[in-house]
């Protein structure tokens, strides 16, 4: 099976370019799947990471990366093209973004299978901050979901994504599947180092937007003096949209020496940044899906506490993580729900082994397999209806929504990776 995955891909720096990395990785190691890579153009171009077939082929911010995307699929010639997407992958500009979101019913009407992996719905997108028409946004964002439905089956990653997309937009092909946790094989890192001699609280990811570490540094001045070997950690580099965002926090908290900024993380360094943690804190004013952050900081082994607002709580439901709430936007309530976790080694223990059982159970080696799975079975269905020509070509493509497979994949050969 040839599989194109469409996505951001490192070294760049745009949405879910760390996600498609660990979907590529995965892929690679199956010995019956060949993988190309179409990624995205970089404004300074730097060396690929070794042994990947990429093919940058769409440039953010272009009208014309539909078009750029179709010569690649004819060129690649790809049994499944799967889209990784959120609604601004291939632009923060509407125009560029609402074509680009189309390429995947231009590829369809070309008679290629697709697939979309989508990381968030716009009926759960706060559009309130940042946004001059937020409206418009709104109708736009529905248009484009619609065809995103028409494009072919559609991968989400929360149940109360699946449920407006079959009760508002009709949707019929659209799968349930987890996260995942980026690592093949969780090792369970030595809890013992946290707290001894100090606890690491840790904030990590793309700052400005909704997520913004300030409540988070409110609520630590409150309980500094009350818990002396507490150090605030703030880690990760600027939104692309926010500029220099990271950088004015560091100077305005330049001589305060129990908070520190890491800045942008290498990959090969990210293990010691969490496994030193005591906690991860979320302080998001809104979500943009599940949080990638807090399945990092379940396959070390790290407790979690966000805020409370409605993708988290899913998200802690449906997988079972170990998660505390705070009120949104409330820094007192924040200082409160920290402080009890940190005085609280037992309660920290029971989380540490909770969250890390979530990563050992969805591990991306898992859910890249349940894909393969489920695309090497609707191969196989088109192939026997071409040949019968019982039937049209797409009438069974994809499993209907109301049987058990839209919500779960099956698990066959494309779970386990080649030696």
């Amino acid at each position: 099976m040839k599989v194109c995955l469409v996505t951001a891909f490192p070294p760049s720096l745009e949405r879910l370019n760390e996600y498609g990395f660990h979907l590529a990785r995965e892929i690679k190691k199956r010995n019956l799947v060949s993988l190309t890579i179409l990624a995205d153009e970089m404004d300074h171009p730097a060396a690929e990471l070794p042994d990947f077939d990429v093919d940058r082929c769409w440039k953010f911010n272009s009208i014309r990366t539909p078009f750029a995307l179709l010569r690649a699929a004819r060129k690649h010639r790809p049994d499944v093209v799967w889209f990784n997407l959120v609604f601004s992958s291939f632009g923060d500009k509407p125009i560029p973004a609402f074509l680009g979101i189309c390429t995947a019913l231009l590829l369809r009407l070309f008679g290629f299978y697709t697939h979309i992996t989508l990381h968030h719905v716009i009926e759960f997108i706060d559009l309130s901050k940042g946004t001059r028409f937020p409206r418009l946004y709104k109708l736009f964002g529905a248009v484009a979901t619609k065809i995103m439905l028409f494009s072919g089956s559609m991968t989400v990653l929360l149940p109360s994504y699946r449920k407006v997309l079959l009760e508002t937009y009709g949707g019929e092909y659209v799968h349930l599947r987890k996260h995942g946790v980026f690592s093949a094989a969780p090792k369970l890192p030595d809890i013992s180092r946290r707290g001894n001699p100090e606890h690491r609280v840790l904030a990590f990811g793309k700052w400005g937007t909704y997520k913004r570490p300030e409540i988070l540094i409110e609520a630590f001045a409150e309980i500094a003096d009350r818990l002396p070997n507490v150090k605030l950690v703030i880690a990760g580099s600027n939104h692309p949209m926010c500029p220099g965002y990271i950088e004015s926090l560091r100077e305005r908290w330049r001589d305060c020496s129990r908070i520190e900024f890491q800045g942008y993380v290498p990959e090969e360094e990210i293990g010691n940044l969490f496994a030193s943690a005591t906690v991860l804190v979320l302080p998001y004013t809104s979500a943009g899906g599940p949080s990638g952050v807090a399945h990092q900081a379940c396959e070390f082994a790290v407790p979690i506490i966000g805020s409370d607002i409605p993708d988290f709580r899913d998200m802690a439901n449906t997988e079972e993580l170990a998660m505390l709430f705070y009120e949104t936007g409330n820094p007192d309530s924040l200082a409160k729900v920290l402080a009890d976790l940190l005085e609280n080694p037992t309660l920290q223990q029971e989380m540490a082994e909770q969250n890390f059982s979530v990563a050992v159970r969805t591990t991306m080696e898992r859910v890249v397999g349940q894909y393969l799975q489920s695309f090497s079975k609707t191969l196989a269905l088109k192939r026997r209806n071409k040949s019968t020509k019982r039937f049209p070509a797409h009438s069974v493509d994809y499993w209907p929504a109301e049987l058990t497979q839209a919500t779960e994949a099956t698990e066959h050969e494309f779970l386990t990776v080649g030696s």
